[in-house]
């Protein structure tokens, strides 16, 4: 499969943004290729037992849940995490295909794609963060860029160590 281009077609600041998100979304679909679901269950470096090819997919498909829907859209946080279990979203995700985990994750950016295209960028959250600021969706966009990025580097990794897969 090919993966969207990085380089926006226009140079305004939005299309930038979005076409880096778009891209390091599609960078994780890419990453994911030919794995099957033993393997991206599997958690190859000892020390972190949640990190999982699917517990990776998961976690990227809650973050841009909250920090969408319950951080700029105000709505209620009904995330799979708790108190007691905060890294939920990567424990639980052994629990489906990496076909479905994948599926709702594209899903949901398109929703995503479609409502970040109806706001201006320096539009305020409607919830403050948990340090109490109020962030913009500019800075929503490249928060989120950077978590997908820093985390396609952890699937470099433990791809790797499953099957020797590297690149892309």
């Amino acid at each position: 499969m090919t993966r969207t281009d990085d380089m926006p077609t226009a140079w305004d600041e939005r299309t930038q943004l979005t076409t880096f998100l778009d891209y390091a979304r599609d960078t994780v679909r890419v990453k994911c290729e030919g794995l099957s679901d033993p393997d991206a269950r599997k958690a190859p470096l000892p020390g972190s037992p949640l990190m999982t090819p699917s517990g990776l997919v998961s976690h990227l498909r809650w973050v841009e849940y909250y920090w969408f829907q319950v951080v700029f859209l105000g709505e209620e946080d009904e995330g799979p995490w708790t108190d007691e279990d905060p890294d939920r979203e990567m424990r639980v995700a052994v629990d489906f295909p990496l076909a479905q985990l994948l599926g709702e994750y594209a899903e949901q950016a398109e929703r995503y794609r479609k409502s970040v295209a109806g706001h201006d960028l320096d539009t305020r959250a409607q919830r403050v963060t948990r340090d109490g600021r109020h962030v913009d969706l500019r800075w929503i966009l490249l928060h989120l860029i950077e978590e997908t990025a820093r985390h396609n580097g952890h699937l470099d990794i433990v791809r790797e160590l499953i099957d020797g897969t590297t690149g892309s």
